[in-house]
């Protein structure tokens, strides 16, 4: 495989609405951004993950754009949008823009034209259906965000598909001339000096709803391998797909070079995890360690050499991993380093969603009323009329709905954190006064910088991103595994639990890389490890 940029640096996800807020008006935005580029330069990433900044009405926080080729007014402008990108550049990151293209908002100027009637040159941009015979919508699919996932028109007498809210009319992607206008946003885009895209439920484009198929459909690659001639397979751009279904065969689909499709893309068999089989996200089981190993050995293994890994642990649409799967009390600090260390040693381009750097913790709401996100409103008024008790229905949202990550972040301990002088559009976490960006600065042990010291050491050594991978037979607990590069071997060795383990190994330590406890690991045989201890020994 070609060595290339992106499987060297690491990406940071920004949610712009949470981020930095310049003028006032309790919304993050690009100005908010351009100001905090020389903190993202001091963590040491080498990409922005940026979420849609792009018009947009906001049903769907941004994930609903009325226009590809301006910026949501709250956000800044077009001016804005160039500077953060040279900016960005001066300090050696690339800007990756959220790509989404599975459906549109249905205040884009297409959707307008294309309600206008069943003539308009843009009705086919969309995709329509006549109403079953009984009149009702054409099937049963359902929108992610509950309901139908078919809307009727009055005016024509059909239904549109929408895969999300009814907001977000879903693209006809057979359309030939559909497809060629999102080429040309996507080179106008490029052509202002983007790394690259992040692609929103691209396995969705090749659906065909008429036989229910959603995900994975017949032409889906073909769509993906137009797109990258059209587009960015000219250029050494990072392309990661947004991919609910994908196993490590079709992975290879997207994602072998060879094939001329994206970079790599995002798998979420491992956050599946915590929910109970065959049910919904909501359905809540704790995580058993055994299975989530299993999962991350697969994708480290089965890829290996073929494809490239993303590697994450959070994003804006789920919860924060120490308060998910880490101890965010007692066990904070050093739960939150083990989950970087464990993550980041892995093969692959590690994502960190904002404030994950500094050990933020999910934060529990107490009502439906304190709640802004469309999905988690819509879940918990469909549980209510299906008898589920309102303490029930809070408990799943305070575990997996998707603002608790989208909280603002707090930037110092003055009045909402630093992050607006005026009233922010969501509440902060209360334990901002403790949990900040400054504190985590000031403080030489905190978690920021275990992520800067990984950052680096990916920087200083090939090992970390070229090197192969090899799971260690431990109990449960004990995440065990070797990275081992020309003749080099580093043990990475982590309990994932609150409770002390045993480890024992027959190697000997040259040198350690990094640990996450202050006492000194110095041999490897008959160790009881800390809850949550992690270290990285360099093997003689």
């Amino acid at each position: 495989m070609a060595k290339h940029w992106w499987q060297e640096v690491v990406v940071y996800q920004i949610y712009p609405r949470s981020f930095k807020d310049s003028n006032g008006d309790g919304v993050g935005d690009i100005r908010g951004i351009i100001e905090k580029l020389d903190y993202l330069e001091k963590l040491g990433i080498g990409a922005i993950w940026l979420s849609p900044v792009y018009q947009s009405p906001n049903d769907d926080n941004g994930y609903d754009i009325s226009n590809y080729r301006s910026i949501m007014d709250e956000f800044g402008s077009m001016e804005d949008m160039d500077k953060l990108i040279a900016e960005a550049d001066k300090r050696d990151i690339k800007v990756i823009m959220d790509l989404v293209v599975n459906h549109t908002s249905d205040e884009h100027q297409w959707f307008i034209e294309a309600k206008k009637g069943k003539d308009n040159p843009y009705r086919d941009y969309y995709i329509w259906k006549d109403p079953s015979e009984n009149g009702g919508p054409p099937n049963d699919l359902t929108s992610m965000f509950s309901g139908s996932a078919w809307e009727f028109d009055e005016a024509s007498g059909q239904y549109y598909l929408h895969l999300f809210s009814k907001k977000q009319p879903d693209l006809n992607w057979k359309n030939e001339e559909m497809r060629q206008s999102i080429y040309d946003m996507m080179n106008f885009w490029i052509d202002k000096g983007v790394g690259g895209f992040r692609m929103d439920v691209i396995d969705l484009i090749g659906k065909v709803p008429e036989e229910k198929i959603l995900t994975n459909g017949p032409k889906l690659h073909d769509y993906l391998q137009e797109m990258h001639e059209a587009t960015f397979g000219n250029h050494d751009l990072l392309t990661v797909g947004e991919t609910m279904a994908v196993t490590p065969q079709t992975a290879k689909l997207y994602s072998n070079p060879s094939r001329k499709e994206l970079s790599m893309v995002f798998q979420f068999q491992h956050v599946g995890l915590d929910k109970q089989k065959g049910k919904e996200k909501w359905d809540l089981k704790s995580i058993d360690i055994a299975e989530l190993k299993e999962v991350l050995v697969k994708w480290q293994t089965e890829l290996d050499g073929q494809s490239w890994n993303s590697l994450f642990w959070n994003n804006h649409d789920q919860p924060r991993i120490v308060s998910r799967w880490g101890n965010d009390q007692e066990y904070r600090v050093e739960s939150a380093k083990m989950l970087a260390i464990l993550l980041h040693m892995m093969k692959g381009t590690p994502y960190i969603y904002q404030g994950e750097e500094i050990g933020a913790t999910g934060t529990p709401f107490s009502d439906i009323s304190e709640i802004k996100d469309i999905e988690s409103i819509n879940m918990y008024h469909e549980r209510l009329a299906e008898g589920y008790a309102k303490e029930e229905i809070i408990a799943s949202i305070n575990a997996k709905g998707r603002d608790n990550s989208r909280r603002p972040i707090p930037w110092n301990a003055s009045r909402n954190g630093g992050f607006t002088s005026g009233t922010p559009w969501i509440a902060l976490n209360e334990n901002y006064k403790e949990i900040n960006v400054e504190a985590a600065l000031n403080n030489p042990n905190s978690v920021f910088y275990t992520y800067q010291k990984l950052i680096q050491l990916r920087k200083d050594h090939p090992i970390m991103v070229w090197g192969d991978f090899e799971l260690v037979d431990t109990v449960d607990e004990v995440f065990s595994y070797y990275r081992m590069y020309n003749g080099e071997r580093w043990l990475i060795v982590t309990n994932f639990s609150n409770e002390e383990q045993f480890f024992s190994s027959k190697e000997e330590i040259e040198e350690i890389i990094i640990q996450n406890t202050s006492d000194r690991v110095t041999t490897l045989k008959d160790i009881t490890l800390q809850p949550w201890q992690a270290f990285v020994a360099k093997i003689k």
